[in-house]
């Protein structure tokens, strides 16, 4: 099953719910970074949170993600868009430790609680928004509904949840965010803290097979949710060897020249995706020639 993300109102238009597969998309980012099962963990959670805020969005604004708790995963960057684009990776990619104390991957030792999530917000026209908050748990949902609660005063439930192979592909990843809006009666909130909590965690539900709108059902109740909208998602990188020759030309011919004379030639790495282009003499000549 393609990943794919799903808008929903539920309890009347009381509640706004998004929910995501995104088993491949992370599985994707994995291959590429060679992620090991605990940095796979925390960079697939914070892209997870990432794809569905990007959702959030509208025509072709943006967002950047950066988290850095101080641990040894370092920071961790995730760019989305409202088109169900996304993008992300860490520091140390190759970070694992022992299962915690609950069997699960120790996410907050890698990332560390020592430190800041900020989300920066491209609305277009030069206008960014930008918000930051402490990290609270260093498990990542729990930084995310923080975050909602403190910079953009929402209400937020956010899950999401990475399940690893043994040869450290990914086994199944998706989450949610379910957001309180004004005037929400207290009953429907009481109902839906105590759904949480007695849940599965969503890695689980993904892996059993339950679509985006079979994970809002169970936490919503199949009858409270109308679906909006569905969205595919999937791991998207900008860059090309235009854009990274573009960045060449910007630095002049004599630092071009340079590298002719030092290196008989370039190469460039995104970070975000992995990928390298190699730029040879003759490129980087002609590189020059539009520098002038």
């Amino acid at each position: 099953m393609e990943d794919y993300l799903i808008k929903a109102l539920a309890f009347d238009g009381q509640v706004r719910a998004y929910a995501v597969k995104s088993t491949n998309t992370v599985g994707e980012a994995q291959r590429r970074h060679y992620t090991w099962p605990t940095a796979s963990a925390a960079l697939g959670r914070s892209m997870t949170a990432g794809v569905i805020m990007g959702a959030m969005l509208k025509g072709d604004e943006k967002l950047t993600i950066k988290i850095n708790g101080g641990g040894p995963i370092g920071g961790i960057i995730v760019d989305s868009n409202a088109k169900g684009e996304v993008r992300g990776y860490v520091h140390h990619p190759q970070t694992h430790f022992d299962l915690n104390d609950k069997g699960k991957l120790d996410v907050r030792r890698a990332v560390g609680t020592d430190g800041m999530l900020m989300v920066v917000k491209d609305i277009g026209m030069r206008d960014y928004f930008t918000g930051q908050v402490p990290i609270v748990s260093g498990e990542l949902g729990e930084d995310f509904s923080y975050y909602f609660a403190s910079s953009e005063q929402v209400p937020s439930a956010v899950g999401v949840g990475v399940l690893v192979n043994p040869d450290n592909s990914i086994l199944a990843a998706g989450g949610f965010i379910i957001q309180l809006m004004p005037g929400t009666d207290e009953s429907t909130i009481t109902k839906i803290e105590d759904s949480i909590q007695s849940i599965p965690p969503v890695s689980k539900l993904i892996e059993k097979g339950l679509s985006p709108e079979e994970l809002l059902f169970e936490i919503l109740g199949k009858e409270n949710v109308k679906v909006l909208e569905t969205m595919p998602i999937s791991f998207q990188c900008t860059c090309s060897k235009e854009r990274f020759g573009n960045a060449i030309i910007s630095l002049g011919t004599e630092e071009i020249e340079q590298m002719i004379e030092e290196d008989g030639k370039a190469e460039a790495h995104c970070h975000f995706c992995n990928e390298k282009y190699l730029f040879t003499v003759e490129e980087l000549e002609e590189l020059k020639s539009q520098a002038k």
